[in-house]
């Protein structure tokens, strides 16, 4: 079922083009990744489809229009830094976003249970680290029991214990069958948390699909030996390898999904040559967002 459907939105900030007739559709259950670099336009894709910015042009739709402009009840979302009342501990501030949201009294239990948060519930907001703090926001966002949730860069500034812990928040959300849209420049956290992505530059999308659809099947192997000059001409001589790159301790080339690496190294043995490094790889979603992008 379609949640979101944009449709030529472009957005202006004086004589900067923010957004540049950006279409996009977002299907229930799909976790998608709006990829790109600072300044790309993702937050300003944010702000619009949650009605806090206004497009200068296009249109977009939540849900098909089938709530009549209560759609937003159905939307949980953080954009920047959470913030909350530092002197009141999780429940309570839980309980101010639920009188916010116009939810009937609940206890946060299973709330504060999926973002790790039950042994610190008690502790008030100001003693939080900052990836406390995160996931309890993203606790705040799933009050109401939201169709989809929308996050903005949502382990910016985080050390690598509070990434891993948002990440498998992220995760559990995902599982539950949410929908949610995630806002990163961080690739690597795009092809770990997320079903699809959309990768935007300049506020133009590039390239839109399943993050398994936007990774192509071609193989990138990692080759080396003592003599790297002979390496080169016997590589260059095979063509079914491409893309040959000298880097400092290895050569990069590529090759289809179908090619034998057992066969690449019995061959160059045959010529001679005794490979001290071979490493295969599927190309990762960094390769193909700097190709998209470049």
């Amino acid at each position: 079922m379609e949640v979101l459907n944009m449709q030529n939105v472009s957005k202006f900030y004086g004589k900067i083009k923010a957004l540049d007739d950006l279409s996009l559709q977002v299907n229930s259950g799909q976790v998608l990744g709006l990829l790109g670099p600072n300044g790309s336009g993702k937050t300003t894709t944010l702000g619009i489809i949650l009605g806090i910015l206004k497009a200068d042009r296009g249109s977009f739709t939540w849900f098909g229009n089938t709530y009549n402009g209560k759609h937003r009840l159905k939307i949980g979302s953080i954009l920047e830094t959470p913030n909350f009342f530092p002197y009141l501990n999780a429940d309570d501030n839980l309980d101010i976003v639920r009188q916010i949201k116009n939810v009937p009294p609940q206890k946060f239990d299973e709330l504060l249970d999926l973002v790790n948060l039950t042994s610190r519930r008690k502790s008030n907001f100001r003693t939080y680290s900052l990836g406390m703090k995160q996931r309890l926001a993203i606790a705040a966002t799933l009050i109401g029991d939201p169709e989809v949730v929308i996050f903005d860069e949502p382990t910016n500034g985080l050390d690598p214990q509070g990434i891993k812990e948002v990440r498998s928040t992220l995760k559990k959300i995902a599982s539950r069958g949410k929908t949610v849209i995630m806002a990163s420049h961080i690739l690597d956290e795009v092809e770990k948390i997320c079903s699809h992505v959309a990768i935007i530059k300049r506020g133009k999308l590039l390239a839109t699909g399943p993050v398994g659809a936007i990774l192509n099947n071609d193989l990138t192997i990692e080759v080396a030996s003592k003599d790297i000059e002979q390496l080169l001409g016997f590589l260059r001589s095979d063509l079914k390898i491409k893309n040959i790159n000298q880097l400092d301790k290895f050569i990069e080339c590529q090759v289809s999904s179908d090619f034998d690496i057992g066969t690449l190294n019995a061959n160059a043995f045959k010529h001679g040559i005794n490979l001290t490094h071979l490493v295969s790889r599927k190309r990762r979603l960094e390769e193909e967002f700097l190709e998209i992008t470049k």
